[in-house]
């Protein structure tokens, strides 16, 4: 029989301190007040004092109201059922249907025992040339999209979720917008992406807590459904309105301040969600895509610096595209070798010659008079533009290796490019010729 608490000390932001014995960290308990019943979640024990974070906010609570604990952590079902549905950070429905209370497993879990792991070497085809042709996502790898608020990047997880070929997409969004949840949730139901699809979505206007539960609830429906021989893709957005949250949190609970005022434990909050990422070996797998906004393109900023720590390469958005320089995915030469002959020759003659494309650029705005080998170049940086960095498209890898083909065909010569001959004589296009 667990105690009633009927004397609560003190009430600060959403956190409230109540005296108590027998509780464990991150223990549930419900708070009885004239406005209803909250859950909360135990945040910190000092002797026999235990600090609550009330997932509806503090607002209505009073110093006499009831807290009984509960004697369990968090849950959420792991049920098949989950597909196609929406919840919040809390794992409440969003979407007017019944709530699932079957399967119920514990969140924030351990990662898995590298013992258990393998060694990534499977890509997920995304058919977005920019990721599948020049940086390769790979199975149970964990990296982040770096950008701009008002860049298109909640767009681009949209576009992600409905071509990436896996088995199962989890959805995590925190601090959106109303309008970028609808967004989520109209394209992909229009294309028929939401049943294969869990989303567990927090608003600006909800609760800070549950906005730190979004990821957790994400990797532990993912884990379970991996352990059954899915490959998950989990896509996570935004990690630096995350980290916001356990900034206020941390001011609320008095702590002391790291670097801008967030938490002295950040690294360690990120890399215990982002390790989630991995390859069961006789199992599924989870691979892990998230978004981080960088206030005022500062890299430097604490999140997006203590992200590049943990994570395997990462992908910059800016001007609405995915930018080559500077976009790596560390893990790629795990793959690209498997994936057709060409792959890498294309891939690394198209970055090249884009980059003398840049200089080329750089000269006549200038005023450089341009050689033939410079309107060369200009030509051939407009289409690589237009056929290869448009986030818009569904192409698979095969047909965007040959538009790689065609391009270099259409404004270089076979000498040129400085790709082998055997390469050349197999997959230069018979019927081009330069311009």
């Amino acid at each position: 029989m667990r105690k009633v608490y009927h004397k609560i000390i003190q009430v600060s932001g959403n956190v409230i301190s109540v005296e108590a014995e027998g509780v464990s960290y991150n223990e549930l308990a419900e708070v009885s007040t004239k406005r209803g019943v909250s859950l909360a979640q135990v945040i910190r024990l000092s002797e026999n004092k235990v600090y609550l974070q009330v997932f509806a906010g503090s607002r209505g609570v009073s110093t006499n109201d009831e807290v009984r604990f509960l004697g369990k952590s968090m849950q959420i079902s792991s049920s098949q059922n989950l597909l196609g549905r929406i919840f919040n950070g809390a794992g409440v429905p969003r979407d007017n249907r019944p709530a699932i209370k079957e399967d119920m497993i514990e969140i924030g879990g351990p990662s898995v025992n590298p013992s258990k792991r393998i060694i990534p070497k499977r890509m997920v085809k995304t058919n977005i040339p920019m990721i599948d042709l020049f940086n390769s996502l790979v199975v149970s790898q964990k990296i982040p999209i770096f950008s701009v608020a008002g860049e298109p990047y909640n767009e681009l997880l949209a576009r992600i979720a409905m071509q990436a070929e896996v088995d199962v997409i989890v959805l995590g969004g925190m601090g959106l917008k109303y309008d970028d949840y609808l967004v989520f949730r109209d394209t992909l139901e229009k294309h028929g992406a939401l049943t294969r699809t869990v989303m567990f979505m927090h608003t600006a206007s909800d609760p800070v807590v549950e906005c730190l539960l979004v990821p957790d609830v994400a990797l532990a429906v993912s884990e379970a459904y991996a352990l059954e021989g899915k490959d998950v893709l989990v896509l996570l957005t935004d990690m630096t309105n995350y980290s916001d949250s356990l900034k206020e949190i941390a001011i609320t609970m008095e702590q002391i301040p790291s670097n801008r005022g967030y938490p002295g434990d950040l690294y360690s909050q990120l890399a215990a969600r982002y390790e989630k990422a991995v390859d069961f070996d006789g199992a599924g797998s989870i691979t892990v895509l998230t978004v981080t906004t960088m206030p005022g393109d500062d890299v430097t900023h604490p999140v997006p610096d203590n992200t590049g720590y943990i994570t395997e390469g990462q992908f910059y958005l800016k001007n609405g595209r995915i930018e080559p320089f500077g976009s790596l995915s560390r893990l790629k030469q795990q793959v690209n070798g498997d994936t057709r002959k060409d792959h890498r020759a294309i891939m690394d003659t198209m970055i090249r010659l884009y980059a003398n494309y840049k200089e080329t650029c750089e000269k006549q705005s200038m005023g450089f008079s341009m050689s033939q080998w410079d309107n060369k170049l200009l030509k051939y940086g407009v289409l690589f533009e237009q056929r290869m960095m448009d986030l818009s498209v569904n192409i698979p890898l095969e047909e965007s290796l040959n538009i790689g083909w065609k391009t270099l065909a259409e404004c270089f010569d076979k000498a040129e490019t400085g790709i082998k001959t055997d390469m050349l004589n197999e997959f230069w296009p018979k019927s081009e010729t330069t311009a």
